[in-house]
């Protein structure tokens, strides 16, 4: 589930970094409200339910609970026994459970998705179309509601559809769609707005891991 960890914070909280293609107005009206908003913020806090729902018939379900961190282009993701940290430099991937963290070099031009690529102002310029679906309730919350399709059809993610809370112009969730049937559902709360987060926040500390492997694939 790491792929979706990461893609489905990065979309939920980070598209305000990213600039819109003219498609449809009503939804670049709606995107560019969220990017206005979230270009002003220094750092966010905010915490997480993502909600996978797959297999024949829909049977397999897995949901996990999480919180997210960013300051810029560095993001602190925690799901479970999980944690993903972003420098803007290194990314270190650190699994509890099995006592390794996998260290790699943060370059969005050897991505097909990535956090990197998802605040790139030309990425969903390129790769996306987005049209505007209507309102709709989300968590108790009235919600514009638009549906990103790639242009790209070789790809695994069939579509991908935000929630945007019309009070605040911040999205309160999204649900993403794989050819295979898997949808994933995220929701967002307790979002904190330019809270005290120290730089340390977003690297590896050796000295508080003690016995853990370092994996180093740089």
């Amino acid at each position: 589930m790491k792929y979706f960890v990461t893609l489905s914070l990065a979309l939920a909280i980070g598209l305000g970094q990213s600039a819109w293609a003219q498609h449809d107005p009503k939804a670049k009206a709606v995107l560019d409200g969220v990017s206005k908003k979230v270009s002003s913020l220094k750092t966010m806090k905010a915490n997480f339910a993502l909600k996978l729902t797959g297999g024949k018939g829909g049977s397999v379900t897995d949901t996990r609970k999480g919180a997210l961190m960013l300051k810029g282009q560095k993001y602190h993701v925690q799901i479970g026994t999980q944690e993903i940290l972003c420098d803007n430099a290194t990314v270190w991937t650190y699994n509890a459970e099995a006592k390794e963290v996998q260290v790699s070099k943060y370059n969005p031009a050897e991505q097909t998705m990535s956090p990197a690529k998802l605040f790139t102002p030309s990425f969903f310029e390129k790769e996306y179309s987005y049209t505007y679906k209507g309102e709709r309730k989300e968590q108790g919350k009235n919600c514009d509601i638009v549906e990103l399709i790639p242009h790209d059809k070789s790809k695994q993610l069939a579509k991908i559809e935000l929630a945007v809370d019309k009070a605040t112009a911040m999205i309160a969730g999204g649900t993403y769609w794989e050819k295979n049937g898997n949808k994933y559902a995220i929701t967002i709360s307790n979002v904190v707005q330019n809270a005290d987060i120290p730089d340390s926040k977003f690297s590896w500390n050796t000295k508080e891991h003690a016995g853990v492997e370092v994996v180093d694939l740089r």
